[in-house]
């Protein structure tokens, strides 16, 4: 697992989560957003984020989308009220150049929002959105992200995208479980974003993930992948 003892605390528990086509696209290349998940599947992702500490997207996703990111069942914030948890979990964009629209609906809804970025990013928002913003040098380092949301108390992080951010956090070997919903939809476009980009992931095409689970949520597949365990094939 990812999440050390040591000086700096425990890093959250990541859990990487994804809807895709079956040819591996998150979207198509239109300009409105192609809705892959049916509403059972929607109402699973509502059910997740409830759970969460945490919700993480990067620019791309807020400017391609422009969602609110939020827990859209009040029976499920009034658990969260009641168990002594803020009514939405903290919301999280990472961007790198901080080209961040303040009027994007994420910043117009919810509750406490966090930015992480770099020092250029940082200076080029200012005190232009309502939110928490953390400078992490250079470059964004994500394993330092998960150490500062740590010491924030953030125990569970639930990652929406894109597929930048999912090749980041895959890449870099920080993903505790990744759930993979399948819609039974062909895209077919090359200019459409994929799952995830180029990388050098740990291990390559040689490790296997362990396939934790398989489930169906009406005409999707479900399946629940642990990274940190190889599968029983590997080696």
């Amino acid at each position: 697992m990812n999440r050390p003892d040591g000086v700096r605390g425990r890093r959250p528990h990541v859990l990487l989560s994804v809807a895709v086509s079956i040819d591996g696209y998150i979207d198509d290349a239109g300009p409105d957003r192609l809705l892959l998940s049916n509403e059972a599947d929607f109402d699973r992702v509502d059910a997740l984020r409830a759970a969460s500490d945490a919700i993480l997207i990067g620019a791309e996703t807020l400017r391609r989308d422009n969602p609110r990111l939020l827990v859209n069942s009040a029976h499920r914030r009034a658990k969260r009220v009641e168990a002594g948890k803020p009514e939405y979990p903290l919301r999280v964009v990472v961007s790198a150049k901080g080209e961040l629209d303040p009027a994007a609906n994420f910043w117009q809804h919810g509750g406490e929002r966090l930015v992480y970025t770099t020092a250029a990013g940082a200076a080029r928002i200012g005190d232009t959105l309502p939110a928490t913003v953390v400078s992490l040098g250079d470059t964004v380092d994500f394993a330092a992200l998960l150490d500062d949301l740590g010491e924030r108390g953030i125990t569970s992080l639930m990652v929406e995208g894109g597929g930048s951010i999912h090749t980041a956090f895959l890449s870099a070997g920080l993903v505790d479980e990744l759930l993979m919903a399948v819609a039974p939809i062909l895209v077919g476009d090359p200019a459409a974003p994929g799952f995830l980009r180029p990388a050098a992931f740990p291990g390559g095409p040689h490790r296997r993930m362990r396939l934790a689970d398989v489930g169906r949520v009406g005409d999707m597949a479900l399946l629940r992948y642990l990274p940190q365990e190889e599968g029983p094939d590997a080696g």
